[in-house]
């Protein structure tokens, strides 16, 4: 059924208007009486059926209201190296899909792509219109949280995941011996286009991350990320 984000929680009513409601009516081509539904972000689904469409507005009747059975249980957080072009668009889109909670740009020492804050500003932007439109594709619960860009240093300092993981081509653990089924919060750290430097790994494992290996190829940087969510999905049974 097609799933809509909506900015509030609603109750016996829902006017869709702009975008949401040219989608509804002319990309879809939707008619009255058809069922769809609609999501306020927080893990709440609404089943809800077409009573109007009009030019500009579509008007729905709310007939049912579930808890959203889309999230997973394990909550990824991706602190991705920012990489160069729109590789990290690539990253949120796909990760989105599988699952994963948020996404922290993160500056590292071998990162070619360092925007100013003007422009990590309107890139964030682009991120988050991806995220939400990768969330309703795939029928999410929520919509993933991209964070702003910050240091190496600076995402250590906040993360407050359960378990660290950084990937890194020098070797580490295999994730059958990291993760567990009943694992709850995961930050991953992936590096850019060059990888990590070794003392950046070092830091990592020194504030109580955990050095893993995705396997004896080496991954493009946009690549890595989009592996190690489908690990965790699959590890904690959320590919089921």
């Amino acid at each position: 059924m097609q799933k809509l984000f909506i900015d509030y929680t609603p109750e016996d009513e829902v006017v869709l208007e702009g975008e949401q409601a040219r989608h509804i009516a002319k990309s879809l081509r939707m008619k009255t009486g058809e069922m769809l539904t609609v999501t306020d972000g927080k893990g709440e689904d609404f089943g809800c059926r077409i009573e109007e469409i009009t030019k500009d507005t579509v008007r729905l009747k709310v007939c049912y209201k579930q808890a959203s059975d889309s999230e997973p249980t394990c909550r990824v957080t991706v602190y991705q190296g920012v990489p160069k072009g729109s590789k990290f668009e690539d990253v949120v889109q796909k990760c989105t899909e599988l699952g994963a909670a948020k996404f922290v740009p993160t500056l590292t020492k071998r990162c070619i792509s360092r925007p100013d804050e003007k422009s990590a500003k309107k890139k964030s932007e682009r991120y988050r219109k991806i995220a939400l439109e990768a969330a309703q594709q795939s029928g999410r619960g929520v919509v993933p949280e991209v964070g702003e860009m910050v240091s190496l240093k600076q995402a250590l300092s906040r993360d407050k995941s359960d378990l660290k993981i950084v990937f890194y081509e020098g070797g580490g653990e295999g994730l059958k011996s990291i993760i567990k089924k009943d694992t709850e919060t995961v930050s991953v750290y992936i590096g850019p286009e060059g990888g990590f430097e070794k003392d950046e790994v070092d830091e990592i494992v020194k504030s109580g991350g955990v050095c893993a290996t995705l396997g004896e190829r080496i991954l493009r940087t946009q690549t890595a990320p989009v592996a190690a969510v489908t690990a965790i999905m699959l590890l904690t049974d959320n590919l089921e």
